[in-house]
This record gives C-alpha cells, structure tokens and sequence, in this order.
C-alpha cells in the first residue's frame, strides 16, 4: 500500500503540528536549555529527552531560520507547514524511486 502524495503531506502537517502543540504545551520546555529545566517534573524530563531528537528534525531548522524571538504567530506555523511538507514530499519520492528499483 502506498500513500499518495497528498495523504503523506496530510499525515505529516497533523502529525507535526500535533507534536509540536503538545511540545509547547504539555511538556513546558524553555527556550534557554534545549536538555530540559528543574521547573519541569519528572516525566516531563523523560518525555523532553526521549522527544529532543525528534524535535531536533522536526523543529530545530525552523527556530534556526527565525531569528526574531517574538515572531507573528501564523509566521511560524507557516513556516513549519512549508518545512513538514518538503520533508513529506522527499520521504515520498525516496520511498517512490526504492520502490521503483525493487
């Protein structure tokens, strides 16, 4: 079964706006220490750090790219929406040429 591209584009923007809102709002990370902070608990300790290198794919170009610390907020969730939907669009093609060589 494969996807179609816009089923993986889709699947993508859901899933990484899902992460990140839970990112920012379940876990309370601060911007200052990317390893976590003593203000959070345990467990969110443990999910920060477990999460760190998925953030680190998902997230980390674009806090690179805005420089600004306080942007508009459709800027950054746009921005985000571009960046999810050119890795979903490569992950398709990879996944599309191997098929194709199989």
């Amino acid at each position: 079964m494969h996807p179609t591209r816009k089923n993986l584009v889709l699947l993508f923007l859901a899933v990484g706006h899902i992460f990140h809102l839970a990112n920012k709002f379940l876990l309370n990370p601060s911007d200052e220490v990317a390893d976590g902070t003593h203000e959070q608990a345990g467990w969110q300790l443990l999910i920060s750090a477990l999460s760190a290198p998925i953030e680190l794919v998902l997230i980390a170009p674009i806090d690179w790219l805005q420089q600004d610390p306080d942007p508009p907020p459709p800027f950054r969730l746009i921005l985000l929406s571009l960046y999810w939907s050119l890795l979903a669009l490569t992950t398709h093609w990879i996944f599309l040429r191997k098929s194709m060589h199989l």
